[in-house]
């Protein structure tokens, strides 16, 4: 069984030349940088690298700790501490990946930089409606990730030979974060297909999954414990699950980024919930949704009406620049003027 093809010849050409042909590469990806956004990242960083070529990895804002274990991470230019330097790689590089966000507004600071240069800008992302800033759109929304999706590109283009041991590592634990360790959005073989590759590579994929997906800190654990046990609502009559965590939250428990990651995911394990939403007071006017769904009930397009946000039919996120009040009555308001909707699902 071979992995499917996705792209068409005249394109994957096309960018292998572009590939070849560049002096200087540059690789960026949305703010608040997940495992698929730094997988995917530091994964085409590897494999670039490997072919010899001058790569940068540059994100808007420090991902979260839960991801320090990913190989390269180290070496990435972050937008928020070294604000020149990420003006300067982006205005001198000839070619420019784009990878995991659909939308300019997602790379935040990073933004008017990237409209600036004059490089040529390939977008590879899996979440749907893309935006046309990029002179190379490749966007498959069925893709469960952007790292499945970066895999067929490498391998479409004859590169997949120059993945090594750590991009491999890279590529998987993006697949592996995105789908919730594939408990969703997984059932298409080519992953299954594509991660024996990956093993072929030197992948120890339980290793990576004890790392990023089994490793807890205790301010992590008791923050979590504390969510579900204090703070999560059931609305039974809805089959809907809600978590709220205030700014004070956060701090009793000295909160860093990452310590929320899966937390949506935990109310579906209930019988008879099947939407998941957990929103979070990063800042007291900045809020951060993510909703997470079973079966066909659509939480992109919620998140999309609510928040501007998107993602996944199971797996969407949006944000909210208010107070948390604010954002709370938005979301009560939705639920009590559709409660007829959401019970039919």
């Amino acid at each position: 069984m071979e992995i499917k093809k996705l792209i068409d010849n005249s394109t994957s050409e096309r960018l292998r030349e572009l590939i070849d042909n560049s002096k200087k590469i540059s690789i960026t990806c949305h703010m608040t940088p997940d495992g698929d956004a730094m997988g995917s990242s530091l994964g085409l960083a590897h494999t670039l690298s490997a072919l010899g070529k001058n790569v940068y990895v540059i994100t808007p804002d420090t991902p979260p700790h839960s991801l320090d274990v990913l190989p390269g991470i180290e070496t990435i230019v972050i937008a928020s501490r070294y604000p020149e330097k990420t003006r300067n790689l982006l205005k001198t590089s000839d070619l420019i990946f784009c990878l995991d966000f659909n939308a300019l507004h997602r790379i935040d600071r990073l933004q008017s930089s990237l409209e600036e240069s004059n490089g040529f800008k390939v977008l590879i992302d899996h979440h749907p409606y893309p935006e046309c800033f990029a002179d190379m759109i490749i966007s498959r929304p069925e893709m469960s990730s952007t790292c499945e999706l970066l895999y067929h590109v490498l391998d479409e283009t004859g590169l997949s030979k120059k993945i090594n041991k750590q991009a491999a590592e890279c590529i998987y634990a993006g697949m592996l974060t995105d789908t919730g360790n594939f408990s969703y959005n997984s059932n298409n073989p080519d992953i299954y297909l594509i991660i024996a590759e990956l093993l072929n590579k030197g992948l120890n994929k339980d290793e990576i999954y004890e790392k990023v997906w089994n490793t807890n800190s205790e301010n992590r654990l008791r923050i979590c414990g504390f969510a579900l046990y204090e703070k999560m609502e059931l609305y039974a009559d809805l089959h809907l699950s809600l978590i709220v965590l205030t700014k004070e939250d956060l701090q009793r428990f000295n909160y860093v980024k990452g310590d929320t990651e899966g937390l949506v995911n935990r109310p579906l394990s209930i019988p008879g919930i099947y939407w998941s939403v957990f929103i979070r007071q990063d800042e007291p006017d900045y809020i951060k949704i993510s909703m997470r769904s079973k079966g066909e009930f659509a939480v992109n397009k919620i998140c999309e009406e609510l928040y501007g946000g998107g993602g996944h039919l199971n797996a969407a996120g949006g944000e909210f620049r208010g107070s948390l009040e604010e954002a709370l009555r938005l979301f009560k308001d939705y639920i009590s003027k559709e409660t007829i909707f959401i019970k039919q699902h």
